[in-house]
Parts: structure tokens; C-alpha cells; sequence
């Protein structure tokens, strides 16, 4: 299988708020594979995937990895939507640093 990856997403700090969820760059241009969420602020940080909800918890100075290829079925295919938009608010305001969101795809056809 060969991968590769899209261009480095990041948000500094004080473009994050407590009061609604903020895009980290752009929407996934390609079905992910793997992406990986680093929180290098000095804060607590909510991430979501739609705009609305939490769904991830990343403590400040931590970074969290969501692979969906380690242990793939042969013949199945699962990945992370194209169009899916990594956004983030604070738990606990920041004061320094960026988060940052890394996204691989697969340059297979149908994988």
C-alpha cells in the first residue's frame, strides 16, 4: 500500500476560544486513513468533528493518533471521509503554543 499526506493543518492558541468550536484548517481533501491530533498549547482542548459536539479529549502538551489500516480486513475498506473538518475549543484557555492535525490517505485505488 502506498500513502502519503495532505498538507500540515494548525491553530496558535489565541485563535482558540471556549465560547464555539474553531476550524483547524481545511476540511480532509482525500478518505483518511490515519490522523493525528497534537495539542501543543499549555491547555485542555475539546476537538470535533462536526462543528457541535466534543468527541475528543486532548490534554495540553498531548496528542492523540486515530489509525483505521493497522488491522484492516483484506478486501474492506474504512477511513476517515473525505470533507471531515477537525475543529477545536478549550476546556482550559490557553496561553501559548498551536494545535496541530496531520491526515494520511492511502494513493491505493479502493483501499
Amino acid at each position: 500500500m502506498a500513502a502519503s499526506f495532505e498538507i500540515l493543518r494548525s491553530l496558535v492558541y489565541s485563535s482558540i476560544t471556549n465560547s464555539g468550536f474553531t476550524n483547524v484548517g481545511t476540511p480532509f481533501a482525500h478518505p483518511a486513513v490515519a490522523f493525528d491530533i497534537t495539542n501543543n498549547t499549555d491547555g485542555d482542548m475539546f476537538f470535533s468533528i462536526d462543528g457541535s459536539n466534543a468527541y475528543f479529549f486532548v490534554p495540553a502538551g498531548a496528542f492523540v493518533l486515530y489509525d483505521c489500516s493497522t488491522n484492516k480486513n483484506p478486501g474492506k475498506s474504512f477511513n476517515f471521509p473525505e470533507g471531515t473538518q477537525i475543529s477545536v475549543k478549550y476546556s482550559s484557555e490557553p496561553t501559548k503554543g498551536s494545535v496541530y492535525v496531520e491526515v494520511m490517505y492511502s494513493t491505493q485505488p479502493g483501499f
